[in-house]
């Protein structure tokens, strides 16, 4: 009962920190899991008790039989002490390796440090300048090419990277064309969660997802992607219908974007066609994973290191630019998160949804989704989704009417468009949108909590509206299977 009290305080009240953003979140997150360490979760002395594994005794039967029944006692007592003594030292250096997602990480920090090979290269600026260029100078047309531009890249690429490289150039665009540099980065953000939720690696709530839900990257492109270019069609006519005469500039200031040099923002050409050429094959890994049987951590790890071997870059300088920050972050939650559910605190949220066990499972689903679509946008997503795929998950376990798969998976794409579009409704949302309010405020243009909100909510709302009707639908075409 200790246990239970003091990983409820300890898992609330590292949430509330976060929220308040009184502490640095990866140093909340840290303290958070150091307490379930030294608390609630249990190290390798508890685990050398549990031993020995199947393996072990095994290996003691084949070295019986080899010793010919010739001190058979003698013999298994001591084989059996040498292989525990072993195994016990891995038991160590394991045993709380196992609380952390490390498929999650490891893919997290591949991507980063591809990214970080690519950016040297002046391709992402290039993207910009070029998106501008070819609207020749128009701002609403410069507006849309710019998101999706960003739309496309942060559906394989880090949101926090993709808005650290598109936001500076879109301050010197609007610099050029005279017009307010707000509108371009808060429809540049909205745009780089709304992409980022089209692929598994597009932002971390969904490589959490996948990894607890076992979908791979092509169950992403397949079950999301449409949704998700039909969402940005829609929310690109929409910022033309908004902007289209609210935004006009005269024909001097056009010919100001027009003289930009793309090709100059090129600084290294051969790496670029190198690291391209990898990124291109990393993406290919992504699509066939599944089928193939290799974790995503692998596919991520491997671009990495082919493209550190094939570009000539200064590998330590790669190294630092990791954002380490964001690493442990997710390190601190998800040990956080298993204190939780060692204790038994995720089996009581999950029975906070037992009123619904009786609902009409499309109207479950849908309450699941709204919920966590609005407490993604107070809590901020990641630090949401890590808590509540282990609720969810124990909901569907106990709850009969989850026993179709079909059903299911429906869930978890439901609560995957609701963390990822949830991201958008508030300033602390997502990442993203705190790193962009950040840039503007180094070029001049300060966004406050409630201005973000001017921009985030409508977004939001109609998002997960279109991600209702979407579900909807998907719930219907299950019917005939189920």
């Amino acid at each position: 009962m200790f246990t239970f009290w003091f990983s409820a305080v300890v898992f609330i009240g590292t949430y509330i920190v976060i929220a308040s953003e009184k502490v640095h979140k990866t140093t909340a997150a840290l303290i958070g899991a150091s307490l379930m360490f030294l608390v609630v979760l249990h190290g390798p002395l508890h685990e050398k008790a549990e031993s020995p594994s199947r393996v072990i005794e095994q290996s003691i039967e084949a070295g019986r039989r080899h010793a010919g029944g010739v001190n058979e006692k003698n013999s298994g007592t001591c084989l059996k002490a040498e292989l525990l003594e072993r195994t016990g030292k891995y038991e160590e250096l394991d045993v709380f390796a196992r609380y952390v997602n490390f498929d999650v990480i490891f893919t997290l920090a591949g991507m980063m440090l591809l990214v970080n090979v690519l950016s040297g290269t002046g391709i992402f600026q290039y993207v910009a300048i070029k998106s501008a260029k070819i609207a020749r100078g128009s701002p609403i047309r410069t507006m849309i090419l710019l998101v999706l531009s960003t739309a496309i890249l942060s559906a394989f690429l880090d949101n926090v990277t993709t808005v650290l490289l598109i936001a500076p150039v879109t301050l010197l665009v609007a610099t050029e064309l005279g017009v307010p540099a707000i509108p371009f980065l808060m429809a540049e953000t909205m745009a780089s969660n709304i992409g980022g939720t089209a692929t598994l690696i597009g932002d971390p709530p969904n490589l959490i997802i996948g990894s607890v839900a076992r979908l791979d990257f092509a169950a992403f492109i397949i079950n999301l992607t449409p949704f998700i270019t039909g969402l940005m069609i829609i929310y690109c006519i929409c910022l033309k219908l908004y902007y289209s005469k609210r935004m006009q500039v005269t024909v001097e200031k056009r010919a100001r974007i027009m003289e930009l040099d793309e090709n100059a923002a090129i600084t290294d050409p051969v790496n670029m066609k190198r690291g391209g050429l990898v990124m291109a094959l990393t993406i290919i890994g992504f699509l066939v994973h599944g089928a193939v049987g290799i974790q995503p951590c692998v596919v991520a790890i491997s671009g990495a290191s082919l493209c550190l071997a094939v570009c000539k870059v200064d590998v330590d300088h790669c190294l630092e630019k990791i954002e380490w920050s964001t690493l442990f972050f997710f390190l601190g939650l998800f040990a956080l998160v298993s204190g939780a559910a060692e204790s038994g605190l995720m089996a009581e949220f999950s029975s906070l949804l037992a009123f619904t066990r009786n609902w009409n499972i499309l109207v479950t689903i849908l309450t699941v989704m709204w919920l966590s679509g609005i407490c993604a946008a107070i809590m901020n997503n990641v630090s949401y989704t890590a808590a509540v795929v282990s609720i969810v998950a124990g909901f569907m376990a106990t709850t009969p009417a989850f026993a179709n798969p079909a059903y299911r998976e429906l869930m978890w794409w439901a609560l995957a468009l609701a963390v990822c579009l949830g991201g958008n409704g508030t300033l602390v949302g997502a990442a993203a949108n705190l790193v962009t309010a950040g840039i503007a405020e180094k070029g001049g243009n300060k966004v406050t909590f409630k201005e973000f909100l001017r921009y985030g909510l409508p977004v939001t709302a109609a998002s997960l509206a279109a991600a209702s009707l979407y579900i909807f639908v998907r719930y219907l075409l299950i019917q005939p299977a189920a």
